[in-house]
């Protein structure tokens, strides 16, 4: 503990010496260096931090103070290709819980973080035998910009979902990858990370034919287990190295776009992401003489998302309506998960089992936007809806030698259902509305944005032959669940200062918002378990989530010297947890009844900050910090999902021919672990700092888009563990197991035309 503790104090010092001497952080860092996606020329550019300006984007329909844009050009700097790297190189308030495969912002996860693709929302559909989602179903390579919105402020446009905040990607489109008086462009990019002992590689072209714009986009991985700091290679228990992997993941996008007059343009999109992951488990399932041994007890995860969608886009200012955007689509997301193994104890014979979730959904969502003044008063309305159905079926298939009655050696089958559903079919429906009008006054440096989202939604459970044959199966359908929720929220902005000869603007704001999230179909309606076991069950009584919060801060400067710094407080009541509601014993021997309540009022708050100053010419130092503390008030214990005081530092230089970043992510202790099995607390991870160095190299700019980087993670190879990554209860394998990779390199080579 006094390594990380001591390598936490050195990190500490450093970080503060960079910002004592530089001030505030992130932003030039790719003005002098590249050419990419879509962007003319070049520099060191930085995470945007947006105000409701922004919204003619139609992924986040208003975004707010909280939200912070990523652009394609930033994330490739950062060699960026999923959460857990953001996470450490970019946004220090973000990160990747591969408990259960969700985003977790400002200590929320699971589905009280919302993703969407294109303004597509993604479920968050789990399998309910192990309790993972489908992770986030999208290529890094294919996106064009990353929103991500701190808090529930955007429950006011996108509904159910957000309560810590939500995920907002948007897909290349032709228009990123023609430069201006072109009509064909592309990009390549390749590499290797050793990390996950990975090879990767994407491309894209995009023509134009007069009005017509075409695009075509693809990507590959294939790759291993992700490496950690763990070197006992042993079965069982005692083991710390990871278990074996091999994944395939690939990816395929094709856009069409179609101009009218310049102001009409009509879309369609095919999109389809896979990811398959091969397990073979060496760690405490498998023993040599068990029930299941090494090389014969296999898993598989795969995830497919597949969508189509037509869109359409207005653009007229001054105009009955200034902007308009609208999508209507076609989703469909599948999670398998496989095991194939053989007993050799008890039950003796091959086993097999494949849990499959599948949502399909249609869905239509758009927005208006209209500015106009009256008087001395300026105004923007912005209107929207989203109206979406979904059917979702769960069905695991299965074989085993298992034979009825489960007596003798064969009472081991009891909890080993198969060729059945554990959840009924669910229909799902939503209806939603929501209006925002902001005014402006004293030329528009006071503004006042009332807004208020309305959403009404169902869950109807429906018979099919597979659930009514299931152990699942009571006798009768459990009732459906439907609800209506108001989402309110309410800001105030005021321009203190405009076009300073230093800070050139510096703003105040204010924010009060609620949010609510509607519980799943797993939460109302899985059901797992049988009698001389266990039992998992939903719960169809499930009340809504609900959260009201406020905002409070300051934004200030621009891209050379600026930033935000935000406190949030925000109250949760109705909080859904599984809780233990009978002890182990009668029917249900082996672990009692658990199931899905609404017990918990939790309280989270805490303070944000995204600087960045570009200090001499050529010169950016950047900077990312959050601190958050939740507890639960029912019990005043802490909420485990609630990550550390985190931070990261970087300075960078870029000129047309190369560049390069120094950076340092930095971890306090997570000391308040709630206890979660009998009186164990769990495992507090210790802080850490790490540092990383990356370089990039155009060696003909002036010739050919073509660029060489690479770049070197934790160069001082430190054992350290996300704490959001490490269970909270006795650990099933030892420590190290859960520790994070140590060293790492990653070499991209990418070009563009």
């Amino acid at each position: 503990m006094g390594d990380y503790s001591g390598g936490l104090r050195h990190g500490v010092a450093l970080g503060a010496l960079v910002l004592a001497m530089a001030a505030p952080a992130a932003a030039q860092q790719q003005r002098q260096a590249e050419r990419s996606v879509g962007e003319p020329a070049v520099t060191l550019d930085a995470i945007v931090v947006q105000g409701e300006a922004a919204t003619a984007a139609p992924l986040v329909a208003g975004p707010t103070t909280t939200t912070t844009t990523t652009t394609r050009a930033e994330l490739d700097r950062a060699q960026v290709q999923s959460i857990q790297e953001l996470s450490q190189r970019l946004e220090a308030g973000i990160t990747f819980n591969r408990n259960n495969g969700s985003v977790n912002i400002r200590g929320l996860d699971g589905a009280r973080v919302l993703t969407t693709v294109d303004g597509i929302r993604q479920p968050f559909i789990q399998d309910n035998r192990i309790d993972r989602s489908i992770g986030t179903a999208f290529d890094f390579d294919s996106l064009s910009t990353l929103d991500l919105l701190r808090g529930g402020s955007g429950a006011s446009t996108l509904g159910s979902g957000a309560l810590g905040g939500a995920l907002a990607v948007r897909t290349l489109d032709p228009e990123d990858l023609i430069r201006p008086g072109k009509t064909f462009g592309g990009l390549a990019k390749t590499g290797f990370d050793t990390t996950d002992k990975a090879w990767f590689g994407s491309g894209a072209v995009a023509g134009r034919f007069k009005d017509t714009w075409l695009m075509i986009q693809g990507g590959l991985r294939r790759g291993h287990e992700t490496e950690n700091r763990g070197n006992n290679p042993s079965i069982g228990a005692t083991r710390t190295e990871p278990n074996p992997v091999d994944f395939n993941q690939y990816s395929f996008l094709a856009k069409l776009h179609q101009y009218v007059n310049e102001v009409h343009r009509f879309g369609l999109t095919g999109e389809i992401f896979k990811r398959s992951d091969e397990i073979q488990t060496r760690t405490s399932a498998v023993s040599l003489t068990g029930n299941y041994r090494p090389g014969r007890h296999a898993t598989q995860e795969d995830v497919e998302r597949k969508r189509v969608s037509l869109t359409y886009d207005y653009k007229l200012p001054g105009g009955l309506i200034d902007e308009a955007h609208a999508n209507l689509y076609w989703q469909g997301v599948t999670r398998n998960s496989i095991l194939n193994a053989y007993r050799f104890t008890s039950v003796i014979g091959p086993y097999a089992r494949n849990n499959e979730v599948e949502e399909k959904a249609f869905g239509f969502n758009g927005h208006l936007i209209k500015s106009f003044i009256t008087g001395p008063v300026s105004h923007r309305l912005l209107l929207g809806t989203e109206l979406r159905s979904s059917t979702l079926d769960q069905y695991s298939a299965g074989l085993d030698s298992c034979r009825r009655p489960y007596t003798g050696a064969f009472t081991a089958c009891n909890n080993l259902h198969s060729n059945q559903s554990d959840t009924p079919r669910v229909e799902g429906k939503l209806v939603a509305f929501y209006a925002h009008h902001q005014f402006g006054f004293l030329n528009d440096t006071l503004r006042l944005t009332p807004g208020v989202r309305f959403d009404w939604y169902e869950e109807a459970p429906k018979a099919t032959a597979s659930y009514i044959g299931s152990a699942a199966y009571s006798g009768r359908m459990p009732a459906s669940s439907s609800d209506d929720a108001w989402s309110p929220r309410i800001r105030l902005e005021y321009d203190i200062l405009k076009n300073a000869p230093y800070v050139k603007d510096v703003t105040l704001f204010a924010q009060w918002s609620k949010g609510f999230r509607a519980p799943t179909a797993s939460e109302l309606y899985a059901t797992f378990g049988a009698v001389g076991t266990y039992l998992r069950t939903g719960n169809p009584d499930l009340r809504p989530e609900t959260s009201n919060g406020i905002d409070v801060g300051v934004r200030f400067g621009d891209k050379a010297l600026g930033g935000t710094l935000t406190y949030f407080h925000t109250d949760y009541r109705n909080f859904i947890e599984q809780t233990q509601i009978a002890a182990p014993g009668g029917l249900y021997p082996q672990g009692g009844i658990t199931a899905y309540q609404n017990v918990a009022r939790a309280q989270i708050s805490g303070f944000e900050a995204n600087m960045q100053y570009a200090f001499a010419p050529n010169w950016l130092v950047r900077g990312s910090f959050s601190y958050v503390q939740g507890k639960n008030k029912d019990n005043n214990t802490h909420l485990n999902s609630i990550p550390p005081v985190q931070g990261i530092v970087a300075v960078a230089y870029g000129t047309d021919n190369w560049g390069a970043e120094v950076s340092a992510k930095l971890a306090g202790a997570r000391k308040d672990v709630a206890a979660t099995t009998g009186t164990s607390q769990g495992f507090q991870a210790p802080g850490y700092a790490i540092f990383n160095a990356s370089a990039w190299w155009r060696p003909m700019p002036q010739i050919a888009d073509l660029e060489l980087q690479v770049g070197v993670y934790n160069i001082f190879d430190r054992k350290y563990w996300d704490a959001v990554n490490v269970p909270t209860g006795v650990l099933a394998q030892a420590r190290d197991y859960y520790s994070e990779p140590g060293r790492t390199v990653k070499a991209t080579l990418k070009y563009q035309f």
